[in-house]
């Protein structure tokens, strides 16, 4: 009977593993604040990109403000590989990103270690 706990418990927690870092996390997407010349947008990084989707409009500059709460390695940068922006993300402080609106399209980004994603959508 013990080993039949055991088993339950140890593949219960394997799915929720796989789950946790493979599965998707769907979240509402949120627009970016714009204005005639301008459009900004903030992501809070704590454990994930909250909010992990941004929709941008095309052909207005935007900037993103990342904030990194958490202190994990993993999370300490994130990387935009279809703009090629690899940025270094200091703990408990704001860094902008300017994002090329230049071109609509999803362009995904990810921390370091491709275990955290989110995305910008430019329309």
């Amino acid at each position: 009977m013990d080993k039949v706990v055991v088993l339950i418990g140890g593949i219960t927690l394997i799915a929720f593993i796989g789950w946790w870092f493979f599965g998707k996390h769907q979240s509402a997407a949120v627009d970016a604040q714009v204005t005639e010349k301008q459009q900004r947008a903030r992501v809070s990084v704590d454990g994930g990109y909250t909010p992990s989707t941004l929709i941008l409009k095309k052909g207005i500059p935007a900037q993103v403000t990342f904030n990194r709460k958490d202190p994990s390695n993993c999370l300490e940068q994130v990387v935009f590989e279809d703009l090629g922006i690899n940025q270094f993300l200091p703990q408990g402080q704001d860094q902008i990103i300017d994002i090329d609106t230049s071109k609509a399209g999803e362009f995904n980004y990810a921390c370091g270690m491709n275990m955290f994603h989110g995305k910008v959508v430019v329309k």
